[in-house]
């Protein structure tokens, strides 16, 4: 995946968290930015990497 691509997933992971804490299903939420911050670490961390 390109580092565009993964830039884009991530934020669709955080936008469609916030969506979800707004309607009120916080657990769903919960878990939307949990995903999106460890993701975003692996990705930072393989840029480090390189």
């Amino acid at each position: 995946m390109s580092q565009f691509n993964k830039d884009i997933f991530i934020g669709v992971m955080f936008i469609t968290g916030i969506w979800s804490f707004i309607s009120g299903q916080f657990i769903i939420s919960t878990v939307l930015f949990g995903a999106a911050a460890i993701y975003s670490n692996i990705v930072i961390r393989g840029r480090l990497n390189e």
